[in-house]
């Protein structure tokens, strides 16, 4: 197959443009309009063409798109153009975006602009900032000539870009970039838009009962709304006050954990925050009118971001996060199957934790697993000093917790809280016999925790080593972990900093949010996390391709994977997707993995 690097520019102006707009928005406004497109095949010479849509429609069928690989950068906006303007779908993407968030993460950035000076291939032009407010009918033919000029130009940088990170990228990383972006740019799911219309009224009149309730001393005083949120079952995010130097309510928007309630799954939750905070409006109103905005204009795109974290998970994108919609959520009742379809919808069961206990080859806990056996009445049992067949609903509970939440060195004091959300109130000395409890039944699991910190020493130290079972990761130096499908986690200028309050030296490395550099803690509880994310990921990705091959994939939550099957075969279909999520990886044919997997005419109804 021939690799077609195609570019669009399109028409924008201060208010109608990216910055402004989400894609999806943009893209099927009235007013959007391709000024031109520049296609190069191969390593040939890029070509221009401007010209009507269905002139542009005719210019582009020429290179075959159905039967060749796509290549842009940002590839999301380039094949929706395609398909939703043009009716032209490629056989696959390929997209330098994509690649490069996996690849260099926050050392270099995504830009076209700066991959094409790290590679030395090029400088991108500046042309598109003259484009501004401009139409294709404003432009003179010299000025539309040197706008070709400038598409031609970032053609060629893509394909110059590709062909430098192409060299060692896992071919099955690119088949994911490829599923990634035609869940968006070929969308396949719909939206009801009598139900969203039902259920924005709802929220917005139980958010209204809800604050008619509280008066301003309950909504800004912080020991109200403290016993506020408490009797929601929500355990009031704390810091340490600058000034002195004690624990004090983070209540403030610039408190992350306390932002965070504002996408609680409890509605009356995300009001109470977002009055706090003075906002006019919940994450559940704003989300709910934006679901029935996208359904007046088609399809509903599916945005995901890949390789969103450093451990490679996917993540929302497009201001429609679909990555933390609640549960029992009316907007996934929302998401509707095309005619003739149904959605599956398969979660990989407990895979963080099966991967923890494999990777630290604590071989009880992976033979229990393999048992199918009830881990969280194993634990319970070892917690509460009694046979398995004694423990009570309740305690199960809190060995479910002990199993899901300890497994990366949490502290007595978060795994309270973490109890505490949940409506099980214990002491901070009970909170920690239960995590020593945990720790000494699987001791192998905080070995691993120190290992993973020698992993650090050697990273920082530019030295290579092994970590976990069978030395199944690689640490190689300042390029980070290597995992088993060679892709790495990354700490970039990873370092030791003294800490201000501790006094005790710790390891930090560089993460960017927007143009800021900020500095992460880690160590080695932390790292285990990132790496059996890492592996989870790499398991559901695997997952996600043998399920493609026979179903249509149109979207991945955390660790599960959402297909559309045929009606007439959903209970085969729904058998299928099962195996497929059950199969182990070569790398790791000891690991037992499990699936709950359900369908239905809505992703609601999984």
């Amino acid at each position: 197959m021939n690799i077609l690097t195609i570019d669009f520019e399109t028409a924008y102006d201060r208010e109608f443009s990216l910055s402004k707009m989400t894609t999806e928005e943009y893209i099927r406004d009235s007013r959007f309009e391709v000024i031109g497109v520049a296609v190069q095949v191969n390593d040939g010479q890029p070509k221009w063409f401007s010209g009507t849509r269905k002139e542009t429609k005719a210019w582009l069928d020429q290179f075959d798109f159905p039967n060749n690989l796509a290549l842009a950068h940002n590839a999301v906006f380039d094949a929706a153009i395609l398909n939703w303007h043009l009716g032209i779908a490629a056989k696959g993407w390929i997209d330098t975006l994509s690649m490069a968030r996996a690849i260099h993460g926050t050392e270099v950035g995504g830009s076209l602009k700066v991959l094409a000076e790290h590679y030395e291939v090029g400088v991108k032009g500046g042309e598109v900032l003259s484009a501004l407010g401009k139409w294709r009918e404003d432009f003179n033919l010299h000025d539309l000539a040197r706008y070709g000029e400038y598409c031609c130009n970032d053609v060629a940088l893509t394909y110059s870009i590709f062909q430098y990170m192409a060299t060692d990228f896992p071919k099955s990383e690119l088949r994911l970039i490829d599923l990634t972006i035609k869940m968006f740019a070929e969308p396949t799911l719909y939206l009801d838009d009598t139900a969203l219309i039902r259920h924005y009224g709802e929220v917005s009149s139980r958010r209204e009962e809800l604050l008619e309730n509280f008066s301003e001393e309950d909504l800004m005083s912080n020991h109200k709304f403290a016993e506020l949120l408490k009797a929601w079952n929500v355990e009031p995010p704390t810091k340490i006050s600058l000034t002195t130097g004690k624990e004090t309510y983070a209540f403030s928007k610039i408190d992350e954990d306390f932002k965070a309630l504002l996408e609680h799954e409890n509605p009356e939750v995300q009001a109470l925050v977002a009055a706090r905070l003075g906002a006019k409006s919940t994450i559940e109103q704003t989300r709910t009118e934006r679901f029935i905005q996208i359904s007046a204009r088609g399809p509903m795109p599916v945005p995901l971001r890949y390789y969103a974290a450093h451990t490679g998970r996917w993540g929302g994108d497009d201001k429609l996060n679909l990555q933390n919609l609640p549960r029992n959520s009316p907007l996934k009742k929302a998401i509707v199957a095309p005619a003739g379809h149904v959605i599956c919808d398969s979660d990989s069961s407990q895979i963080e934790a099966r991967t923890l206990a494999w990777l630290a080859e604590q071989n009880d806990l992976v033979s229990a697993f393999e048992k199918g056996e009830d881990v969280y009445k194993i634990m319970a049992s070892a917690i509460y000093s009694k046979s398995i067949s004694e423990v009570d609903k309740g305690e199960r509970f809190v060995g479910k917790t002990t199993i899901l939440g300890s497994g990366y060195g949490m502290g007595a004091k978060k795994f309270k809280a973490a109890l505490k959300n949940a409506g099980v109130e214990v002491a901070l000395e009970e909170a920690q016999r239960i995590i020593s409890t945990y720790r000494e039944t699987n001791n192998k699991i905080p070995d691993l925790w120190r290992k993973a910190h020698e992993a650090l020493d050697w990273i920082a130290a530019n030295q290579t080593g092994e970590l976990g079972r069978g030395g199944i990761l690689k640490v190689e130096g300042k390029r980070g972990i290597r995992l088993p499908n060679g892709m790495y986690v990354k700490y970039p200028n990873l370092h030791k900093r003294r800490d201000p309050d501790s006094g005790k030296y710790e390891y930090v490395y560089d993460t960017k949010k927007g143009k800021t550099v900020i500095l992460n803690r880690i160590y080695g509880g932390k790292v285990v996390e990132n790496i059996c994310q890492a592996l989870a990921r790499i398991i559901i990705g695997e997952q996600m391709l043998m399920i493609a091959k026979k179903y249509r994939v149109v979207m991945t939550v955390h660790d599960a994977v959402t297909c559309l099957i045929p009606e007439d075969e959903a209970e085969q279909g729904k058998e299928f997707v099962e195996m497929c999520m059950k199969l182990r990886p070569a790398w790791a044919a000891d690991l037992p993995l499990n699936c709950e997997a359900g369908y239905g005419q809505s992703y609601g109804d999984c």
